[in-house]
């Protein structure tokens, strides 16, 4: 039933993370409720890079991806871990340095920066730019001009690998809005332009190939594709690359019958992967740069919800309504994306109801899951649904004017606060 070990049931047959009883936990922050296991996140955070420590070249580290969950806590998780972040707006730039990160260790992304992010980002002292393209790299140049820097960038490419994954988390193919594409000359081609550029310091490389990858043989080929690109790139323009940056995309497990995967064994088959390449091209090995975010969160966070309601529908399917739903876990609204689920006043109790977990938008699409295995379901339960690390509270709205969810850490058995409940106060603040 409970398929990871941070969550158990305890002696009342209640659902506890992390040691905690999740019902006490309800009762104290109210629900919705996001709650993060802090201990599986340091834990799973260490595992990245101590892999990455022993089996990449010196000098290589993971990168937090903060898009997957981005708040202050977990940017001091991640310095405190010895990780580098991912930061994709100036919001989250913002956050990372408003929680003490190193700009040094911050690689500032995304594919449609403005103008004034990029110069938020020069003037903040990030230590590298991904730069998505030609035009970017040249305003980059510009505003690197104005503000008297010469700014590190990695230039990212497009492999042109399909990872075999949920179309909407596939980023490695051709037809994509990431990057500068390998196999049709452009990456050459721009790499060539930014090593003209004065005020760019290009320091190497970036790709990413999609998410949700549960085996090495992807990687594996990104790294056969990218190697065999910077040998390229030395050969034609005598440029030897410092950095390459693999991006992420290692997977979560959503359901039970999904396998976790052995991160630590595949960055170690990369590794070996890339030092065999590096020895066949002759090409000094660079610093490996790596982005984990779903598979450092997603398994350590969960979502409570309070049962308003249970109704049976005339075709048989039962309806279990709950306080919230695609306002704050917009997964399965947006791409049917499956969540285990549980009610935690009963957990040790047999799954033996097929429901359907309805939210509280006036929105018939307003579903958190549906043929979702439960025990038998009444109003003022607590459900906890699984695996919401990820991608839940980044991409939360206030659709109807709801308020966002709290979010609550666990560690060492004691609760705290990390993210407070929006008010329709806060919600209302910026009308005039």
């Amino acid at each position: 039933m409970l398929h990871q070990q941070n969550l158990t049931v305890n002696a009342a047959g209640h659902l506890a993370v992390g040691g905690v009883d999740t019902l006490d936990l309800a009762r104290e922050y109210g629900t919705p409720l996001y709650v993060l296991d802090e201990d599986m996140v340091r834990e799973r955070m260490g595992l990245y890079v101590a892999a990455m420590r022993e089996h990449m070249p010196a000098g290589s580290r993971p990168y937090y991806a903060s898009k997957a969950l981005c708040c202050k806590a977990l940017c001091r998780m991640a310095r405190d871990e010895g990780m580098g972040l991912d930061v994709v707006s100036a919001g989250e730039l913002y956050t990372a340095l408003a929680a003490g990160f190193d700009p040094a260790d911050i690689c500032f992304h995304g594919n449609a920066k403005t103008e004034a992010e990029i110069g938020y980002a020069i003037e903040s002292g990030v230590g590298l730019i991904a730069a998505d393209g030609e035009e970017e790299l040249l305003r980059i140049d510009t505003l690197a001009g104005a503000l008297g820097v010469r700014q590190r960038v990695l230039l990212r490419v497009t492999p042109g690998i399909d990872p075999h994954t949920f179309a909407a988390v596939n980023t490695g193919v051709l037809d994509v809005k990431f990057g500068e594409p390998i196999p049709t000359g452009r990456a050459l081609a721009v790499t060539e332009r930014a090593l003209g550029l004065g005020n760019i310091d290009l320091a190497g490389f970036h790709c990413h190939i999609g998410s949700q990858i549960f085996e090495a043989g992807p990687f594996l080929l990104e790294a056969d594709v990218m190697t065999a690109f910077l040998a390229q790139v030395r050969e034609k323009t005598g440029y030897t690359a410092g950095i390459l940056n693999l991006g992420g995309g290692f997977a979560a497990a959503y359901e039970e019958s999904d396998t976790a995967p052995d991160c630590a064994g595949m960055i170690r088959a990369v590794g070996e992967r890339l030092a065999a390449k590096w020895a066949e091209y002759g090409y000094p090995a660079p610093v490996v740069l790596m982005e984990p975010g779903r598979g450092i969160v997603a398994a350590a966070g969960i979502t409570l919800y309070t049962v308003q309601n249970v109704k049976h529908a005339p075709g048989g399917a039962c309806y279990v309504a709950l306080d919230g739903g695609m306002g704050d876990n917009p997964r399965y609204a947006l791409y049917g994306a499956r969540h285990s689920a549980l009610v935690a006043d009963r957990a040790g109790e047999e799954q033996s109801r097929a429901v359907t977990l309805a939210g509280r938008c006036c929105e018939s699409g307003d579903l958190l899951g549906e043929n979702v295995a439960l025990q038998r379901p009444r109003t003022g339960d607590t459900v906890a649904v699984l695996t919401t690390g990820a991608y839940t509270y980044s991409m939360a709205s206030n659709y109807n004017r709801a308020p966002r969810p709290p979010m609550a850490a666990v560690r060492g058995g004691r609760a705290r606060l990390i993210v407070r409940r929006e008010t329709a106060e806060d919600v209302a603040a910026y009308d005039l």
